[in-house]
């Protein structure tokens, strides 16, 4: 039997699709296709009530918080910078309440752009609201930089060598969440992977492995959850 990972999603006022302009619950096929490619079976979480976050998580055997907006500065007590996009706060507080679930339960969790800002603000941690050179320069498309794994961690058991990723944020790790790990860095020194230790399954990648053939990460939260 494929495990069954769960993909939060997006949550849009305004979408276009054929001759439809509908709010809409939605996701990138990225995400759903590389979870499919790494053998499990995808499943989309739209936003919902937090208190119903462990009764879905107890459904899924893995979980994905995929990536979007900013987190809202207050869930982490910091004033908003001037480069700081508007508040999702539907999706914070129903991906806070999945993360909360899955670290509760013992799900394995993979945290992709956003869900590593959440997964860290989940923990304590807090963020850095604006950094430069990790965007493209042309608006809708993905920029591209090395990472670097930290050995003997998780990641870097996964992905021994520097490798080139998909990026899109200019968000990062400030302070890092209670009992967390940075597995990968960039070259200036940016955070780009954290985990928690074992028995914990718990990873955070600031890039976007659904924007890459390479499914090394994906495929090792598939095997934890068929575990």
């Amino acid at each position: 039997m494929k495990p069954l990972i769960g993909i939060s999603t997006y949550l849009e006022e305004s979408a276009t699709w054929g001759a439809w302009n509908l709010p809409a619950a939605l996701l990138p096929v990225g995400y759903p296709r590389i979870v499919q490619r790494a053998g499990g079976l995808a499943a989309m979480l739209p936003p919902d009530d937090p208190a119903a976050a462990a009764s879905v998580v107890a459904r899924l055997d893995g979980l994905v918080i995929a990536g979007g907006p900013d987190v809202e500065p207050v869930r982490y007590g910091a004033e908003p910078h001037p480069r700081t996009g508007p508040p999702a706060r539907e999706r914070d507080a129903w991906e806070l309440a999945l993360i909360g679930a899955a670290l509760a339960s013992g799900t394995p969790l993979l945290g992709i752009c956003r869900g590593l800002q959440l997964l860290n603000v989940a923990l304590g941690g807090t963020l850095v609201q604006h950094i430069e050179g990790h965007v493209s320069q042309t608006p809708g498309t993905f920029g591209a930089h090395p990472v670097n794994p930290v050995p003997g961690t998780r990641y870097g058991s996964l992905v021994a060598e520097e490798f080139t990723v998909p990026t899109q944020h200019h968000q990062s790790v400030d302070r890092l969440g209670e009992g967390l790990t940075v597995s990968a860095v960039a070259a200036d020194g940016t955070v780009e992977a954290i985990e928690l230790p074992d028995p914990h399954w718990a990873l955070g990648v600031q890039w976007h492995p659904e924007m890459a053939e390479d499914t090394r990460v994906v495929a090792a939260l598939v095997r934890a959850a068929a575990s």
